[in-house]
């Protein structure tokens, strides 16, 4: 094989530090320039910010670590992208759900007719958040005023929707401390609601234990984001695709072995939580792969066709290469 080095855009999360640290295994011949992007709403990182919108709109990455629902919609509409079934990113709605506390929200059911602050609404983790309210809690996602800080990756009509655009200027957290809006659905909870535990509190009391009850239910951890290439990128390199199944699962398989010292983390008791997540969660709560995933993915394709974001779901396997549809 021809010497390769491919550009990986990546978050700067436990699983991704072997391409930092450029200690993966990958095919000879072959390297990565792995980039620490963020995607906007977490403080800068090293190469930038703004990853899916440079991916979508200038394809600046060969491979990227992509939202789930922006590469759905974005799947619907052309063929200019495809993944590989490599999901480096799962989070529980139940963990980033946060209300004001003097909103009157007591229960899901209250968020009808309140103001909820999201990120955007096609945001992987907002969609998830509004699919499992409507599904598992009996709140219609619309009849939820949505307040928008950011932009749509992927443009969408938004008919019959109550949304309104947060003025430029004005942070989403913020908003939520001083009331402005009654909650807030997010990834990764601004300072703002950080700082301020005596004006903002998370809608579960016990969200670890609400998260646990969904994964009894469900079997996984829902997926948040996934890997992403140009489709003329796999058409020149069709082996791309599946050979980053491998590459990635190494890359895991490494920082899972960081836990196997107690002194790893700054979190004096991470080894004792990694143990009890293997205990009653099981060995490996990221699986590649097209099967191990299927029921985790049907399901968000519905949530993403039920809130208007795409006309109709579209088939699982019209997002995977072909080289990867066996796994």
């Amino acid at each position: 094989m021809t010497d390769k080095t491919f550009t990986i855009a990546l978050e700067r999360l436990d699983r991704h530090a072997p391409f930092f640290m450029d200690t993966v295994d990958r095919p000879d011949g072959v390297s990565f320039r792995a980039l620490e992007v963020g995607v906007g709403f977490e403080p800068g990182r090293r190469d930038g910010i703004d990853r899916h919108g440079r991916m979508f709109r200038d394809r600046e990455f060969d491979i990227c670590e992509q939202s789930l629902a922006s590469f759905i919609m974005s799947r619907a509409r052309t063929d200019d992208f495809i993944a590989t079934p490599v999901f480096p990113r799962r989070l529980f709605s139940q963990l980033c759900m946060f209300v004001n506390v003097d909103s009157g929200i007591e229960k899901p059911t209250d968020l009808i007719g309140k103001n909820v602050a999201v990120w955007s609404f096609q945001t992987t983790l907002c969609v998830l958040a509004k699919g499992d309210l409507k599904s598992q809690y009996g709140v219609p996602w619309e009849q939820v005023n949505w307040h928008i800080q950011h932009h749509e990756e992927i443009p969408w009509k938004g008919e019959g929707v109550s949304i309104q655009n947060i003025p430029e200027g004005k942070d989403a957290g913020e908003m939520l401390v001083s009331g402005e809006v009654d909650a807030m659905f997010h990834p990764q909870p601004p300072s703002a609601v950080m700082r301020n535990p005596d004006r903002v509190r998370r809608l579960f009391p016990d969200s670890r234990a609400e998260s646990m009850r969904h994964f009894e239910k469900f079997g996984y951890c829902p997926i948040m984001h996934l890997l992403v290439f140009g489709r003329d990128l796999v058409e020149r390199e069709p082996w791309l695709p599946k050979a980053m199944m491998g590459v990635w699962d190494d890359a895991k398989h490494k920082a899972d072995e960081f836990y196997e010292d107690p002194g790893f983390s700054m979190l004096v008791f991470a080894r004792n939580e990694y143990e009890w997540q293997r205990d009653n969660m099981g060995a490996d709560l990221f699986p590649n792969g097209v099967k191990a995933n299927r029921a985790n993915i049907e399901q968000f394709i519905g949530y993403v066709a039920d809130q208007g974001l795409i006309d109709a779901p579209i088939p699982v396997e019209s997002m995977f290469d072909a080289s990867v549809l066996d796994t």
